[in-house]
């Protein structure tokens, strides 16, 4: 059964209890209802469009369920939440990103994994990180090797609401 990581990120509707809601649907999805999150942190928004800093944290479970099929219940989750697809990189009540799904590499047109910004994001990353610090991506680069201090001063950790 494979360990997956999913990134969690909301800007909307009280951004905190978004991610908590998330959360407990994500239990749902996991084998025995085990469930691991990271600390929420305040990061800035990606692109131009003007909007409120994200909240974001990272998720890890065991699932049975295979990659689109846990791609279609993390879209479910998106839209139970009020998620609405109106403008790249815009406002949203959550985000769902399936981040690694064991070791796969997937390179489907609804789905790649890992996902394509993964090694470049600060709030991706430093989540990971502190869920597990000795993570390996498919190709072998450790997670920790691409942090840098940067990185880590662009976030802020949240205290748990």
């Amino acid at each position: 059964m494979p360990k997956v990581y999913v990134a969690l990120g909301a800007n909307l509707e009280n951004p905190q209890q978004q991610l908590t809601q998330a959360c407990r649907a994500l239990g749902q999805l996991a084998d025995n209802g085990q469930l691991q999150v990271s600390s929420f942190y305040r990061s800035t928004p990606m692109g131009d469009v003007p909007q409120p800093d994200y909240v974001n944290a990272v998720a890890c479970l065991d699932t049975q369920l295979a990659p689109l099929a846990l791609l279609d219940a993390l879209q479910q989750i998106e839209q139970q939440q009020g998620r609405v697809r109106e403008i790249r990189w815009g406002p949203r009540t959550l985000d769902l990103d399936l981040l690694l799904y064991g070791d796969a590499v997937i390179d489907l047109p609804r789905l790649r994994v890992p996902h394509y910004g993964l090694t470049e994001r600060a709030f991706v990353l430093v989540p990971l990180a502190e869920l597990n610090p000795k993570l390996q991506l498919p190709c072998g680069t450790l997670i920790k090797d691409l942090i840098d201090d940067a990185m880590r001063l662009s976030l802020q950790r949240l205290t748990p609401a």
